[in-house]
């Protein structure tokens, strides 16, 4: 997947290195978390600023701007406990570009203000493109009404397209981000359930095991769009 790599306008170009210290500062990071960063991390960039003023989108009251930052990396090992330090840092939404090795990667996770507490940030699980070439083509900016719709946008350009596609049917970001958190939970489940069928040497478990794991199989699939859509009978 690499259509979550935009041509960001020229207006909005920022170009400022971020110093490790200052997110070590604002994110209260823990010896071992500096460690990621000084192993994993050679440099951070601030490269865009999506704003009203860049962008001629309006502002919304999640998003008044969106942040782009360029990640280069020491390393093709990556814990995304780097990110995370990043977002916790930053209240604002980001988008991340990753690079190592003459590739780059888009990455982000859904940003949004919490329910209880409109100071507070909640961050969903990391969203992210298969690695491509660095000088491979951009794409123009999604078409967007303001901010926040183009902030969906980049964030949805980032899911499996079945996923994604669902925009049109009517379901919103978080519902779309939350079913792809269920798609992860269901996808660790099937794994779980075929370690114990490969463990398993009794026929009559292995029949009860397999029967779970169609059953599982089946609710992943409808969560991935990649069946009909029926009601659930209750990774």
């Amino acid at each position: 997947m690499t259509a979550a790599f935009f041509d960001y306008p020229r207006a909005a170009a920022f170009g400022r290195v971020v110093p490790k210290s200052r997110i070590y500062e604002h994110a209260g990071a823990s010896t071992a978390l500096r460690d990621l960063f000084v192993t994993q991390v050679d440099q951070i960039v601030w490269k865009y600023k999506l704003a009203p003023e860049t962008t001629n989108l309006a502002a919304t009251k999640a998003v008044s701007e969106i942040q782009v930052f360029g990640i280069s990396l020491r390393t093709g090992k990556f814990d995304e406990e780097v990110l995370r330090a990043i977002d916790r840092a930053i209240p604002f939404p980001l988008i991340f570009e990753l690079s190592w090795t003459g590739k780059r990667k888009a990455v982000a996770a859904f940003k949004r203000p919490s329910d209880s507490d409109s100071t507070k940030r909640v961050v969903s699980a990391y969203f992210a493109t298969d690695w491509a070439p660095d000088d491979a083509a951009r794409l123009p900016l999604p078409v967007a009404l303001n901010l926040g719709g183009l902030y969906d946008a980049l964030i949805t350009a980032l899911m499996p397209k079945a996923v994604a596609e669902a925009e049109h049917t009517g379901e919103d970001i978080q519902t779309r981000v939350a079913r792809m958190e269920e798609i992860r939970s269901k996808t660790r489940e099937v794994d779980r359930i075929k370690a114990r069928l490969a463990r398993e040497k009794q026929f009559n478990k292995r029949v009860a095991i397999n029967a779970e794991l169609r059953a599982a199989r089946q609710e992943l699939e409808r969560l991935s769009g990649t069946a009909p859509v029926t009601a659930a009978t209750n990774e």
